[in-house]
């Protein structure tokens, strides 16, 4: 037996995988982007055919691709199959698709790659190999046939060797990343087989690895970005050894990465020696120092040629106490732009501030400067070719202090001391006789004084406190008051030449024609609600209006009136006993009915009770009622003060609207209560679908609760009426 459980099993797995197979994306129909992400898959679904130019099956199980795969799909431009299980693909999976422009295999299971993958695919350009298990390229190139190819994103934490040969086939990339973690073995000469890579970003940690790979891109990589590098080791071997001019290499980025004092000063003197470095660039990086370098040999080494310094987010663990790094100034002074954002720092050395005698551009934003620190950054003859300072986001308190400042600055242009918290503005400050642009934006301005300088052709004060605003500028042309308090529109005549006004988020509510008076308005981007406000105000309450509509048409049709009106009856009983204390029972039943059945009732029925030996007492909403009270309370009542409750059914019972009260009342407080409080006359044969759909209870209860039909014989009615009489007294 175990042996037929074993093929039955086989069989069984078989028939599954054939029906997975043959089981095509439900998005694939008749169009040419097909989506299949996410979606359990195990395979690559059947049914693809020559129409489809995108196809994304990435976040699936899909663990082999087969030879058949994707034969039909010639027309393919993109193909992602990142974050699946794929392990395997066979030699010519891919060999249909002359057309493919993207590929993406990222984050699966490949542990070598093979060039016979990539032999037919002429036409792509961008490929994704990442996030995989190969540790190497294998021993020739895998993109020897990838002419077209302009980015490749390979590595993982396993990978640990670069061969020769690998790259060899391609010329020209935009983008190289190599997620190399773990390289350890790197043959030199491995990226000399590409001429030009635009931006290179390499995650690396080995300095010995580092350096080779710099020996072999300086004649073909633009912009190097190296990533997670802890440089501590000190390298002697020069970066640019048996390498002939010119070099290619303009920018070098380190994220990521950690620093010594002692590599400082080492790779300091190294970059010196590619003379095409224009560019550097630190990013979310690590000082582990206090600025011990060795300046000697750094001087001793000659000029650097970089123009150009971005310091953005970086720790100094001992930053309080660092050194003011004093001889350093022969190395700074051709240096035409400086950021140093995010940074905690709170001051520059006067005599540090000097040597930048080139200096056009400086961005301190988002650090620690303060007033009293900045007449020592801001030295007389400090920056003195500076035309750019950005001093947003900083703890700068009193305007007229930093006015004071960057009059020492006699070239300067541009000043953005937006987002400070200046509060007060004086009446009179000191500026640069040059300054054209002015960013105050955010600073919590209350208004706005003649410290403004008239010499200004941009000015920003959005987002202060500006109630009004009436200076004389007469160079103006751009001005941006956004999220302020205007009631008004500025005075054309004190600011001729204006050519673009931002003015949004005010409290503007009328313009008058001299506020309008001056040059024709060139281009103006308003939102609809500013341009037409009344109109949107109208389409809204039109708008309002018609759901209100639609909600009571809804509700009437639907009975909500209905439903409300009786789910307040039920709250107000539900607060009351289910059953009166027997002393308060007054009738023998309540007896609900259709008025239209009242001759039955009230002739017939009433008489034979009332008056039987002993007789019964009945409740009738006509005789019994309490007059000025409302129905619905005179209904509960009198139900709760009956023994029973008879319901005296027929077609006219379940389309009158007291009936359903009552009955659904009885839903409520005595079918719940699985007793035989409830009496069910059947005067008439009721049709099923005549019953109202709200009254399910009223269906159930007929199939399951034996009713009294009244019969149409005097012999049978003699035998109802003692039925009748023996359902009242149980």
């Amino acid at each position: 037996t175990w042996r037929v459980w074993a093929i039955y099993m086989v069989l069984a797995a078989n028939l599954s995988e054939e029906q997975v197979l043959t089981q095509p994306c439900p998005s694939c129909d008749a169009t040419q982007l097909c989506n299949c992400s996410s979606m359990g898959l195990d395979f690559i679904p059947s049914g693809l055919t020559s129409k489809i130019t995108t196809l994304n099956l990435a976040h699936n199980r899909i663990k082999h691709i087969r030879s058949q795969d994707l034969q039909q799909a010639v027309n393919l431009r993109v193909l992602l199959l990142q974050s699946n299980e794929i392990s395997s693909i066979d030699e010519d999976s891919f060999r249909s698709l002359g057309k493919l422009e993207l590929l993406n295999l990222s984050n699966n299971s490949l542990a070598h790659l093979s060039p016979a993958w990539f032999g037919h695919l002429f036409s792509l350009q961008h490929l994704r190999l990442q996030g995989n298990s190969y540790r190497d390229l294998g021993e020739s190139s895998p993109f020897s046939s990838l002419r077209n190819l302009s980015s490749l994103h390979l590595g993982n934490r396993w990978f640990s060797t670069i061969r020769q040969g690998n790259f060899e086939g391609i010329e020209l990339l935009d983008k190289l990343w190599i997620e190399g973690g773990n390289l350890s073995q790197y043959e030199p000469g491995s990226l000399k087989w590409i001429k030009k890579i635009n931006h290179m970003i390499i995650n690396i940690r080995s300095v010995k690895v580092f350096s080779a790979i710099v020996r072999d891109l300086l004649h073909s990589v633009i912009w190097l970005e190296v990533r997670e590098i802890k440089l501590e080791m000190i390298e002697k071997k020069s970066l640019v050894q048996n390498s002939t001019l010119p070099f290619r290499i303009r920018k070098l980025t380190f994220k990521d990465a950690s620093f010594t004092d002692q590599y400082i000063s080492r790779i300091i003197v190294l970059l010196k020696e590619i003379t095409s470095l224009q560019e550097l660039e630190a990013i979310d990086c690590v000082l582990e120092g206090k600025g011990k370098w060795n300046i000697d040999e750094i001087v001793s080494s000659g000029q650097s040629f970089v123009e150009k310094v971005s310091v953005i987010n970086i720790m100094i663990l001992n930053f309080h106490l660092f050194l003011e790094l004093e001889g350093l100034e022969s190395q700074i002074n051709k240096l035409k732009a400086l950021t140093i954002a995010s940074s905690r720092v709170f001051m520059v050395p006067c005599k540090l501030a000097k040597q930048f005698s080139s200096l056009l551009y400086l961005d301190f934003h988002d650090n620690l400067l303060v007033n009293n620190r900045l007449d020592e950054t801001i030295c007389k003859e400090a920056w003195p070719s500076l035309q750019t300072l950005n001093l947003s986001q900083n703890s700068l308190k009193s305007l007229k202090q930093t006015a004071n400042c960057v009059t020492r600055l006699p070239e300067l242009i541009n000043l953005d001391i937006s987002q400070n918290n200046f509060g007060e503005i004086p009446d009179v400050c000191a500026w640069p006789k040059n300054l054209k642009y002015l960013n105050l934006s955010g600073t919590q301005i209350p208004k706005l004084t003649t410290c403004i300088p008239p010499t200004l052709e941009v000015l920003d004060v959005s987002a202060n406190k500006l109630k009004e605003f009436g200076l004389q500028l007469p160079f103006l042309k751009e001005l941006y008051l956004t999220k302020n308090q205007l009631k008004t529109l500025p005075g054309a005549a004190p600011i001729p030449n204006l050519v673009a006004l931002s003015i949004r988020r005010n409290k503007l509510n009328s313009f008058s024609r001299e506020e309008l008076e001056g040059e024709q308005v060139g281009a103006v981007h308003l939102s609809l609600m500013e341009c037409h406000r009344s109109l949107i105000v109208s389409l809204i309450c039109i708008l309002v209006f018609l759901v209100i509509l639609v909600l009571v048409a809804l509700g009437y049709k639907y009975h909500v009136v209905w439903y409300l009106r009786m789910t307040w009856a039920w709250l107000q009983a539900k607060r009351k006993p289910k059953r009166a204390p027997p002393k308060d029972i007054c009738y023998d039943a309540f007896v609900s009915y259709s008025e239209n059945d009242s001759e039955w009732v009230e002739n017939i029925m009433v008489r034979e009770l009332e008056q039987a030996c002993p007789p019964f007492r009945l409740c009738l909403h006509k005789r019994d009622f309490v007059p000025g009270k409302w129905i619905v309370d005179n209904i509960i009542d009198s139900i709760e003060k009956s023994h029973k409750t008879l319901f005296v059914l027929s077609e006219h019972f379940v389309q009158s609207e007291w009936c359903k009260y009552e009955l659904d009342f009885s839903h409520f407080r005595l079918f719940d209560e699985n007793n035989d409080a409830a009496i069910l006359v059947l005067l008439e044969p009721i049709q099923s679908k005549a019953i109202p759909k709200r009254f399910c209870k009223l269906r159930k209860i007929m199939n399951t609760k034996t009713y009294l039909e009244w019969p149409p014989g005097e012999e049978q009615q003699e035998r109802f009426w003692e039925n009748l009489k023996g359902a009242l007294k149980s």
